[in-house]
């Protein structure tokens, strides 16, 4: 009787759940025709230069008869042992291949207690690891056109993985049959949704409705004390009587908010630097519209870097400022840095943290296959048609890098298996970019990308000043991240070489954000240290020491260490020569969110 009862119990709720189904199904459907979305053709990148990429790469590998000889040689011996596993069992089958680490897309027990399933997986495995190797095989020696190549295939792979089709994937086989399939017309309801909204599909990573900017996110108490066309700069509120005498100024990257750094309290590095007695400032950017087309790098490092520090220092009465940025935000830096010097003014600056940031461009990873002159010019005849580059362009670029964990595993979540996304204050932040103006991105990729003058002194001219980073003198700190997929840490780690003051380099674990999110109360992820500074970034490894935990207290003692003065009394917002305009995080971060 009781099992009765529970089948009873079980057909009644597959019911209810196909009744929602096609309730939502039909409301989507409904929503969806009254005003279809259909993307719109653009040229944001050339596609001329995508195929002869493709062919001048697969030329080099075809122009190596002895090497492709081989190669055919070591597919036949993998593919024999392959299928020779097919007929032992689990225990005895020796994998030919492995998942990479990271890869959580096999994670289900039926992709290695099927055998059905464990030949599969091996052979789409297998299948990639080949036509990897063979692009990488390649004699072209254009950096861009072998990093397209080699984005091309790994798209193309992260798209035909069993993984994300409805009856190659053991768990959404399951689901179905425990479903009738409800679950696939509940998943193309939310396809048809998304849809409907404008902004591409697979947008729904997280619970939106989890979070509110203020309350439970961005909300360590603070107020707008300054503001201009560009940006917003926002002052902390204390949280200990007395604070280090040097106030700190944080800037961002351009493509996303602020708050990266002030997620949740109990994840928020600003919460973290204030509770340890820091008095902090923040660069809040505007999400630019038709109006800042014409904003270019130099306004954003003079009406936006050193506009900020002269503000803090009016804020405070200091005559220095701790700068630190992130990524694109820690480049600016180091430009407003190099221009301060050519005026003599490097006493304005106590000390330098750049996290993530890339100096020298040479090696940008598969983040090469857009840097060329070619791509450069179409994103500029794309870009021209708005006058900025839209966010939800450089989200869909940002999650194609990493698409097996921002669009793939999302895909089969909401559209395959109609799971619901789980609150995560990172990826909600991640879906709340910025435009990026026309003339900035003109100037950042040409100057600094392609040309990749930065490094090079006298090369980069800015505010009318010739930039020469060995004439920058403060003290600076490096933080590269292990596992960043944007900004590869041997590449931060090149930076070291450009600067005239001294250098201390870390390296974080985790990868370009989560790896910058690291509270040391999580004792997650460690950090390497190594006082010496050798040629390359494979030999300071190799010296390196391992230490447990955040990266966090190491760089707070280093920050002391740079400032030689006696505590002062607690800065609320306000008390100085700037006037509080409105609570944190300010209206410029709230642009285009819904709450």
């Amino acid at each position: 009787m009781a099992k009765s009862a529970e089948t009873t119990e079980k057909s009644e709720a597959t019911r209810d759940y196909w009744a929602e189904s096609v309730a939502r199904f039909n409301e989507a459907l409904g929503d969806f025709l009254r005003s279809p979305t259909l993307p719109k053709p653009s040229r944001k990148y050339d596609q001329m230069a995508v195929l002869s990429a493709w062919s001048d790469v697969m030329k080099g590998v075809f122009t190596q008869p002895e090497k492709l000889i081989q190669t055919q040689m070591n597919a036949m011996d993998s593919w024999s042992r392959l299928w020779a596993n097919m007929w032992k069992p689990q225990d005895e089958a020796e994998p030919v291949v492995l998942p990479e680490r990271g890869d959580r897309r096999f994670a289900d027990e039926k992709w290695e207690s099927s055998a059905c399933f464990r030949q599969m997986k091996q052979g789409y495995l297998l299948a990639g690891k080949q036509l990897r190797e063979l692009v990488q095989s390649s004699t072209e020696p254009d950096k861009s056109k072998r990093a397209l190549a080699e984005l091309l295939v790994e798209q193309y792979l992260n798209a035909v993985a069993p993984t994300n089709f409805a009856f190659t994937n053991p768990v959404v086989i399951n689901r179905t049959l425990e479903t009738n399939g409800a679950n696939l017309v509940a998943g193309f309801a939310n396809l048809l949704a998304d849809m409907s909204e404008g902004r591409g599909i697979v947008r729904r990573r997280t619970d939106k409705g989890a979070f509110r900017l203020g309350e439970n996110i961005a909300a360590t108490p603070g107020m707008v004390v300054y503001q201009n066309d560009l940006m917003q700069l926002i002052q902390y509120s204390p949280a200990t009587d007395k604070v280090r005498k040097r106030p700190m100024l944080y800037v961002p990257p351009l493509v996303n908010k602020y708050y990266m750094i002030d997620l949740q309290p109990n994840s928020s590095l600003i919460k973290w630097l204030v509770d340890q007695g820091n008095t902090v400032f923040v660069v809040s950017w505007v999400d630019p519209d038709e109006g800042h087309a014409h904003c270019e790098v130099a306004d954003y490092v003079g009406r936006g870097v050193i506009e900020a520090m002269d503000q803090v220092m009016k804020a405070t009465g200091e005559k220095s400022v701790d700068l630190f940025g992130f990524c694109m935000g820690g480049t600016l830096i180091s430009m407003a840095a190099a221009v301060l010097a050519a005026r003599d003014e490097n006493a304005k600056i106590g000390s330098i943290t750049l996290i993530g940031a890339l100096i020298d461009f040479t090696d940008m990873m598969e983040w090469s296959a857009f840097v060329s002159e070619a791509q450069v010019e179409a994103l500029d005849v794309h870009v021209g048609e708005k006058g900025y580059i839209d966010k939800d362009e450089l989200q869909q670029l940002f999650s194609m890098m990493r698409a097996n964990d921002l669009i793939w595993l999302s895909w089969v979540n909401h559209y395959l298996l109609d799971k619901e996304a789980p609150p995560s204050d990172l990826l909600f932040w991640f879906e709340h970019g910025s435009h990026i103006p026309q003339a900035f991105l003109t100037s950042y990729n040409r100057d600094l990308l392609v040309k990749n003058h930065l490094r090079v002194p006298g090369q980069v001219t800015l505010l009318d000043e010739k930039l020469d980073l060995t004439r920058v003198t403060a003290p600076i700190t490096i933080i590269g991240l292990k596992d960043d997929h944007v900004s590869a840490w041997t590449s931060v780690y090149q930076g070291h070489h450009y600067f005239g003051g001294p250098i201390t380099f870390v390296l974080g674990g985790s990868g370009h954000n989560a790896g910058v999110i690291n509270p040391p109360h999580r004792n997650k992820h460690g950090y390497w240290l190594n006082k010496e500074l050798p040629a390359t970034a494979d030999e300071w490894l190799a010296g390196a020491t391992k230490h447990e935990g955040s990266w966090w207290p190491f760089w707070n003692e280093w920050l002391a260490k740079q400032d030689k003065g006696e505590p002062v009394a607690a800065r609320e917002p306000g008390c100085g020569k700037l006037k509080p305009i409105e609570p944190a995080p300010g209206t410029y971060v709230l642009s285009g969110i819904e709450q």
